[in-house]
C-alpha cells in the first residue's frame, strides 16, 4: 500500500513489516529434558537429563559435542555459568558442588575448593580472562558470601594440577533479615584505574567502588571489598521480593563497557544508564517500571530479563513482554503455546545480540532487527528532537515529521527563530508557514525562515530563488528603516545591517541578485538607502553606478579611488572629464599608474576641455601625462604627438624645439603631422621650430629663407643639407650671400661665405655688390679664383693626352686581333655532341672550346633574351631567302666572280650578325654558364615525366 506521509514524500511499505523481535524455533529435539542453557560468543551449552552436557558451536551447528558428567549419585544441575569467551563452563550442582569444563577438553573436573557452596552467581573478569585462564573472578553463593577465585588450565597435561587456583571469601551481602543470596555479580572498569562491582540480592543492589594501582589487577579484588569492611557500600533497596532478582546489561560494541542496565526485582524493573565518570555510583537516569496488573508476583512472576538498546524483555511462564526503555510502554508481547511447556529461562549472547529461550523440551531464538526503527517517534513525543532526528536521519519522510513537530513545539513556546529554522527544513507548505509568522507579527523569524529556505533551494529552482531573494531584500530594508530611527536599537541595527550585507554578498545568491539587480536597485531607491545601493553596486561590480554616485555627491576622491581600485578602462574614459576638472593632479597620477592599459587618445577630449578653461599650471598636468605617454610608454599615435605639440606651442616654447630635435629628421620615423606642426608653430611665431620642420620636409629654400630672418648661421646649416644636389646647395648659398651683401652690407661676412662653400666663386658673388665697392676687398678672392682656373686647365690637358694614348693602344689591339688564328686537328670533336668537328660548319673560341654551328645555336637560343631570339629568327629567315652558291666545286673563277653582287654581300652581312649573337661568347665559359647556375637540371614541367621514366 502507498500512502503520503507529508507533502513532498511518498513512502511505500510492505504489507507486513518484519517485527523487531523475530522468533525462530530451533529445529532440535532433545533426547532428555533441558535443565539449563547458557550462550556466549556463539558457544551454546545445555544440560540434558541427569548426566549429559551438550556443547554446540553455533558457527558449526551440525557438529554438536556431547560430554558425560560422570556422576552416579542423585546430584542435579542447579545452574550453569559460561564466561564471555565461551571457553570456561561452571556447573553448579544442587549438592553444593561445582564442576568445571573447558572448551578444549572433554573431561569434567570437580572444583574441590568450591565444595560445600551452592553457587548462585559468577562475576567474570572480562579484562584478564583468556581461553586457558579466567583471571580473578567473583563467585556468589546462596548464603550471601562473595568469594574470589581463579581457574587455570595448564597447557602441558591438562589436569595435572587442580584447576581452581584459590577460593577465598572477600565479602558477605546482607539484607535487613541477615545474609541474602548473591543473585548477580558484575565487574566493570571505569576511567583512571577505577573498578565498579555490582552485586544484587533479592531486594538490594550494591555497588563497590575502588581504585586498583596499574599492574595489580592480577592480585584480585580483595582491596576493593576491604574498603567496605567497616561500613556498608552504597545500595538501592526495594521493599517487595519474589525470592530472587536478576540484572541485565547492554553493551553496544564487543569489548566495550556496558551503557545501560535493567534490574528485575520484586517491585518492578529498575533501569537506566551507566555513567563511569561518577565518583561513587555509576547508575544514572534511573527509572522504575512497575509491573502491570497482568503480572502477579505470587502467581506468574517474571523469570528472566534481558536488555537491548531500547528495550528490556521479561520472561514470564507463558509469554515474553518487550518494554521500551524510552517511554516504558509494552511494545511487544509473544504468547507461547501450552504444548511447548512452561518457559524456563531467557539469556542473551552479548557478542551477537541474540536472545535464547527454552522450556524443558524446546529452544527458541529471537533475532533483533532494526530495533531503532520507531525510536524517533518516541523521542519526538518526548520532545527530544535532537535524538529523534539522529535516529531518522536516513529516513527523510520521518525526519520531515520530526522537524515539523519540533517547529510547532518551538512556535507554541514562542521560540520563533528556532521554529523558523526547523520549518525551513520541512516540506510543509511554504505559504502556510509564512502566513503563520506574519500573523504572529514575527518579521525576524520570517526572515530567518526565508533565509534557511533559500539556502536549501536547488540551483534549478530559479523562480523560487528570485521570489525569496526579493522578499528578503524588502524585509531587510523595512527592518533597517525601523531600527535606524530608534537610537536605543543601535546595536541591533548594526547587527542587522551586517546580516543584510552578508546576504547581499553571499556567493550562493550572487547569480540571482545579478540577474535581478534592476529590481534590487529599485527597492533600494524606493527606501532611499543610498549607502546599500553603493554597497550592492560594488558587489555586482557595477562600478559605473558607484562612481556616478560619488561624483553626484562631490566625493571626487572616493570616485577616483574606486576607479583606481578596479582599473576599468571604460570607466576612466567616461568619468575623467568630470574628475580632472576638480582633482587634476590625482587624476593624472591615476592615469600614469594605469600605464599602457589606458589609450591616451580616448583621454584627449577630457584634456582638451580641461586645458581650454584652465590656467598654465593646470595645463602642465596635461603636458605631464602626454610626456609620460610619449617618453615612457613610447606611444606612436599621431594624435598624441600632435596634442603634445599644441601644448608645447601654447605654454612651453623651449620644450617645443627640444621635442622636435629629439624626434629626428627622418620623416618616416616622425610621429607628428609635419604640416600641422608647421602651421601651429607659424601661428605662434616659433620661427626656429618652423625652420626645423622645413628641414625635415626637405623644403630647404623655405628653410633658408626663414632662417635668414632668425640667424645667418642657422641658414648656413640649412644650406648644406641637400648633399646630393650641388645646384640646389649653390642656390641656397647664393641666397645667403645676397642676404649678407644686400641686407647686412657686410663684405667680410660675404667673403666668409665663399670660404664656407666650395661651390661659390667670386664671380657668383660680384653681381650682388654695389658699383662703388673697391677691388681691394676682392683682390685675394680674385687671385684664388684665377689660380683655380689655371689648375683646372692643366688638369684638362692631362686628361686629353691620356685619352689620345688610350685610343692609340686600342687601334693596335684591334689590328692584332684581325691577324689572330687557331689550328684544328682532324680528330677534334664538338664539345656539345661529341661528333667529329670538321663534318659541319663550326666555331672555335679563344678558350679552346669548339662547337658545331647548329649545336652552339641549340645551346644558346633558349638562354637568349626574347628580343634577341626574335632578331635571330629573323636573320635566319633572311639568310635562307638569299641565293645559295653553286654546289659544283669545279666552276671557273670568273663565274664565281660574276655571281658576286649585292645579294651575296647581304648574305655575308647576315652571317656576321648571326655570329655576333650566337658566338658572342663561349657557352661553357661565358656569362651564360654563370647565369644558369641556379637552373634545375630537369625542367620542372617535365619532372614528373622524367621521374616516371626511371621507375
Amino acid at each position: 500500500s502507498v500512502h503520503v506521509l507529508s507533502p513532498g514524500y511518498v513512502n511505500a511499505r510492505l504489507e507486513k513489516e518484519t517485527p523487531i523481535f523475530n522468533k525462530q524455533r530451533i529445529d532440535f529435539a532433545p533426547p532428555e529434558k533441558i535443565n539449563s542453557l547458557v550462550v556466549s560468543s556463539n558457544q551454546l551449552c545445555m544440560s540434558l537429563g541427569k548426566d549429559t552436557l551438550l556443547r554446540i558451536d553455533l558457527g558449526k551447528p551440525d557438529e554438536p559435542n556431547q560430554v558425560e558428567v560422570g556422576r552416579k549419585d542423585e546430584a542435579k544441575v542447579y545452574k550453569m555459568f559460561l564466561d564471555h569467551t565461551g571457553s570456561h563452563l561452571l556447573i553448579a550442582l544442587n549438592t553444593s558442588e561445582c564442576l568445571y569444563l573447558n572448551r578444549s577438553v572433554q573431561k569434567v573436573r570437580a572444583l574441590s575448593r568450591w565444595k560445600g557452596h551452592l553457587i548462585e552467581s559468577v562475576g567474570w573478569n572480562k579484562f584478564l580472562g583468556s581461553e586457558t585462564n579466567t583471571g580473578p573472578i567473583l563467585v556468589g553463593t546462596t548464603q550471601g558470601q562473595i568469594y574470589e577465585a581463579e581457574i587455570s588450565v595448564s597447557e602441558g597435561s591438562l589436569f595435572s594440577t587442580n584447576p581452581d587456583q584459590y577460593f577465598r571469601q572477600v565479602y558477605t551481602l546482607e539484607e535487613e533479615s541477615g545474609p541474602a543470596p548473591v543473585c548477580c555479580l558484575e565487574i566493570e572498569r571505569g576511567i583512571e584505574g577505577k573498578f565498579f562491582i555490582i552485586a544484587t540480592t533479592r531486594k538490594r543492589l550494591f555497588q563497590f567502588v575502588g581504585k586498583m594501582p596499574e599492574g595489580t589487577e592480577q592480585q584480585g579484588f580483595s582491596s576493593i571489598f576491604a574498603m567496605h569492611a567497616d561500613h556498608l557500600p552504597s545500595f538501592r533497596e526495594f521493599p517487595a521480593s519474589f525470592g530472587f532478582s536478576e540484572i541485565a546489561f547492554y553493551t553496544p560494541k564487543l569489548r566495550s563497557n556496558p551503557r545501560s542496565f535493567a534490574w528485575m526485582m520484586g517491585n518492578g524493573v529498575l533501569y537506566g544508564t551507566l555513567d563511569y565518570s561518577r565518583p561513587d555510583s555509576i547508575l544514572s537516569d534511573e527509572r522504575v517500571w512497575v509491573y502491570p496488573s497482568d503480572i502477579d508476583i505470587t502467581v506468574n512472576k517474571p523469570i528472566s530479563i534481558v536488555l537491548t538498546q531500547f528495550h528490556f524483555l521479561l520472561l514470564l511462564p507463558d509469554r515474553v513482554k518487550a518494554v521500551c526503555t524510552l517511554n516504558g510502554q509494552v511494545v511487544f508481547q509473544d504468547l507461547f503455546l501450552e504444548k511447548f511447556g512452561l518457559l524456563t529461562r531467557m539469556i542473551k549472547d552479548p557478542t551477537v545480540q541474540q536472545i535464547w529461550i527454552h522450556t524443558e523440551k524446546v529452544v527458541f531464538r529471537y533475532h533483533v532487527q532494526r530495533e531503532s526503527r520507531d525510536v524517533w517517534k518516541m523521542y519526538m513525543n518526548m520532545n527530544k528532537f535532537d535524538l529523534a532526528k539522529e535516529y531518522c536521519k536516513d529516513r527523510p519522510e520521518c525526519l520531515d515529521i520530526v522537524l515539523a513537530k519540533e517547529a510547532e513545539h518551538c512556535f507554541q513556546n514562542k521560540r520563533y527563530l528556532d521554529s523558523a529554522k526547523c520549518y525551513a527544513l520541512t516540506q510543509n507548505y511554504f505559504e502556510e508557514i509564512a502566513l503563520k509568522f506574519i500573523e504572529a507579527k514575527q518579521e525576524e523569524a520570517l526572515m530567518e525562515f526565508l533565509i534557511k529556505k533559500l539556502s536549501n533551494l536547488k540551483p534549478s529552482e530559479k523562480t523560487q530563488t528570485t521570489l525569496l531573494t526579493t522578499w528578503l531584500t524588502e524585509l531587510y530594508l523595512n527592518w533597517l528603516g525601523i531600527l535606524e530611527g530608534d537610537p536605543s536599537q543601535r546595536n541591533l541595527y548594526l547587527d542587522t545591517r551586517e546580516k543584510f550585507r552578508t546576504f547581499l554578498s553571499s556567493p550562493k545568491n550572487k547569480d540571482c541578485l545579478f540577474n535581478n539587480r534592476a529590481s534590487i536597485y529599485e527597492l533600494l531607491a524606493s527606501h532611499g538607502d543610498t549607502e546599500h545601493m553603493v554597497y550592492f553596486a560594488v558587489i555586482m561590480q557595477d562600478y559605473e553606478r558607484v562612481v556616478a554616485h560619488h561624483c553626484q555627491h562631490d566625493e571626487y576622491d572616493e570616485a577616483l579611488n574606486v576607479l583606481s581600485r578596479h582599473r576599468d578602462e571604460k570607466l576612466f574614459y567616461k568619468f575623467s572629464p568630470v574628475l580632472i576638472q576638480h582633482i587634476p593632479k590625482k587624476v593624472v597620477d591615476a592615469w600614469i599608474s594605469m600605464g599602457s592599459r589606458l589609450d591616451a587618445r580616448n583621454l584627449i577630449p577630457a584634456l582638451v576641455n580641461y586645458s581650454q578653461s584652465a590656467s598654465t599650471q593646470q595645463i602642465n598636468e596635461a603636458i605631464r601625462y602626454m610626456e609620460f605617454c610619449v617618453y615612457q610608454l613610447e606611444e606612436t599615435q599621431q594624435a598624441i604627438h600632435n596634442y603634445l605639440l599644441s601644448l608645447y606651442a601654447l605654454c612651453r616654447p623651449d620644450s617645443l624645439l627640444s621635442y622636435l630635435e629629439q624626434a629626428g629628421t627622418n620623416p618616416n620615423r616622425i610621429h607628428y603631422d609635419l604640416k600641422y606642426a608647421l602651421r601651429l608653430c607659424a601661428e605662434h611665431g616659433h620661427n626656429h621650430a618652423c625652420v626645423h620642420i622645413y628641414k625635415v620636409m626637405e623644403l630647404y629654400e623655405e628653410a633658408v629663407d626663414l632662417a635668414l630672418q632668425v640667424d645667418v648661421d642657422l641658414a648656413k646649416s640649412c644650406a648644406d643639407l641637400p648633399e646630393d644636389d650641388e645646384e640646389l646647395r649653390k642656390k641656397l648659398w647664393l641666397k645667403i650671400a645676397r642676404h649678407v651683401v644686400q641686407e647686412e652690407k657686410d663684405v667680410k661676412k660675404a667673403m666668409a661665405c665663399l670660404s664656407s662653400c666650395a661651390l661659390l666663386k667670386i664671380e657668383d658673388v660680384l653681381p650682388f655688390f654695389p658699383d662703388f665697392v673697391t677691388i681691394d676687398h676682392f683682390k685675394e678672392a680674385i687671385c684664388n679664383s684665377l689660380e683655380d682656373y689655371n689648375k683646372h686647365i692643366e688638369e684638362l690637358k692631362r686628361e686629353m693626352e691620356e685619352a689620345t694614348q688610350s685610343a692609340k693602344r686600342i687601334r693596335e689591339d684591334i689590328q692584332e686581333m684581325r691577324n689572330k688564328y687557331g689550328s684544328v686537328e682532324p680528330q677534334e670533336k664538338c664539345a656539345a655532341c661529341d661528333f667529329p668537328l670538321l663534318n659541319r660548319p663550326f666555331y672555335l673560341f679563344l678558350c679552346g672550346h669548339m662547337f658545331h654551328y647548329d649545336c652552339l645555336l641549340q645551346a644558346v637560343f633558349p638562354n637568349l633574351p626574347a628580343y634577341k631570339q626574335a632578331k635571330l629568327e629573323d636573320l635566319q629567315k633572311k639568310l635562307a631567302a638569299t641565293s645559295q652558291p653553286s654546289k659544283s666545286h669545279h666552276r671557273p673563277k670568273d663565274a664565281d666572280t660574276i655571281s658576286l653582287g649585292k645579294g651575296q654581300q647581304s648574305r655575308e652581312q647576315i652571317k656576321a650578325d648571326i655570329d655576333d649573337i650566337v658566338a658572342a661568347e663561349c657557352v661553357y665559359c661565358g656569362e651564360l654558364m654563370i647565369r644558369s647556375i641556379d637552373k634545375p637540371f630537369i625542367d620542372p614541367q617535365k619532372y614528373e615525366e622524367e621521374m616516371q621514366s626511371w621507375l
